[in-house]
């Protein structure tokens, strides 16, 4: 970012954790403008929905008459950000406000048999309509929205605001997130000899598909394909059984297991695998993906949610990804890279040619976000893809 005047933002998340905090806490560290930051625990996220305009609405008017000024506020999705405009009563609510999307409420999954609270996503609706800037972190996310909303739609008495629902494409943008990079490829990478390592991480809930996970590494032990295995994330006390099942039934197989402690020791298993795989239900955007990508890793991934996003932005590099729709063209794609693993390594190793995911890494992505938001106050469209 060329040298210019600073922007004074405030940053207010109603959920400071998970990727709401990687993505505020990466973007700051790697930030020209000049940031204040007021956030709430990531705890209770039906309340943070309905009560975090209150206590923002509070302290933005209490600094406001303090003296604070900002070219921006910056919040989430999780922020009702109609009614925190309501409910300014100082000169804040003109300070423009930019709104970040890392999920929406009427896609997310709903493993209860209660019907979907509808109320969250017409929250997301007028946020939308509140804010200045939308951003979305992909295209899934925005249209999924969209689609819901549409469908939800067909069953609201009357009044159905139709036309608002199909602007949100013209009044957002797509705007992918950046990653933390603790270590880039360093060269060393297992022996050609030893079997391909495949690695899993996401969170152990049932929307990642743990059973689509146990599914596929039975039918490649059924075509006695050789492989490594580790499966990490975030885990919990209560799981779904099928990871209980994968320990059991390939404990032989098993690298890595579970939460890893720290950054570093979360980079040195991918540091030490091959082929980044997924099976995930429901993604908004893949962070884990585009992590593994970084590391210099293979992936596979399911032909659906954002993950075809990510396939086009990095096609025609030197990252390799593999896009499936069922089981069996899993294990093709599987068979194909297991044949070519001495050349998959070796350009993992090439130093001279890095992997092309680590251009999202926040040292680079932060100063674009930088002037994606400074372009956006001077009313210029600019996608930071």
């Amino acid at each position: 970012m060329p040298d210019a005047e600073p922007l004074n933002l405030i940053s207010i998340q109603p959920f400071y954790g998970g990727s709401h905090r990687a993505f505020i806490d990466g973007w700051v560290q790697h930030s020209q403008h000049q940031w204040e930051q007021i956030h709430l625990p990531a705890r209770h996220w039906k309340w943070r929905m309905r009560q975090s305009a209150v206590f923002f609405s509070a302290q933005i008017d209490k600094l406001w008459l303090e003296g604070h000024r900002w070219d921006f506020i910056f919040t989430t999705d999780m922020l009702n950000a109609a009614e925190f405009r309501g409910l300014l009563t100082t000169p804040a609510r003109n300070v423009p406000l930019c709104i970040y999307f890392h999920e929406n409420q009427i896609a997310y999954p709903n493993r209860k048999t209660d019907p979907r609270d509808l109320h969250f996503a017409f929250t997301n609706l007028t946020s939308i309509m509140a804010a200045d800037i939308t951003w979305f972190n992909s295209e899934f996310n925005r249209s999924s929205l969209i689609h819901g909303l549409n469908e939800a739609a067909k069953h609201w008495p009357d009044y159905a605001p139709r036309e608002l629902i199909e602007s949100i494409p013209s009044r957002s943008t797509i705007v992918p997130p950046g990653i933390h990079v603790t270590s880039t490829p360093s060269g060393q990478v297992k022996k050609n000899t030893q079997a391909i390592h495949l690695v899993w991480a996401a969170r152990w809930e049932h929307d990642k598909n743990p059973a689509g996970l146990l599914a596929i590494l039975r039918k490649l032990d059924q075509h006695s394909i050789d492989f490594r295995l580790s499966v990490i994330g975030e885990t919990f006390r209560q799981h779904p059984p099928e990871f209980d099942q994968i320990h059991s039934e390939f404990s032989t197989q098993i690298e890595h297991w579970g939460f890893q402690p720290d950054r570093d020791a979360y980079w040195n298993v991918l540091a030490t695998a091959d082929v980044f795989i997924s099976t995930a239900q429901h993604e908004f955007y893949g962070l884990a993906v585009l992590e593994g990508l970084a590391a210099g890793l293979a992936a596979i991934l399911p032909n659906r949610l954002a993950y075809p996003e990510i396939a086009r932005r990095f096609q025609n590099t030197n990252n390799e990804i593999f896009l499936y729709e069922a089981t069996d063209e899993f294990v093709s794609g599987l068979q194909d890279m297991v044949k070519r693993l001495p050349q998959i390594r070796a350009r993992r190793n090439d130093t001279q040619n890095p992997p092309a995911a680590l251009a999202a890494r926040w040292s680079l992505r932060g100063p674009e976000l930088d002037l994606t938001i400074k372009e956006s106050l001077h009313g210029q469209e600019h996608n930071a893809v």
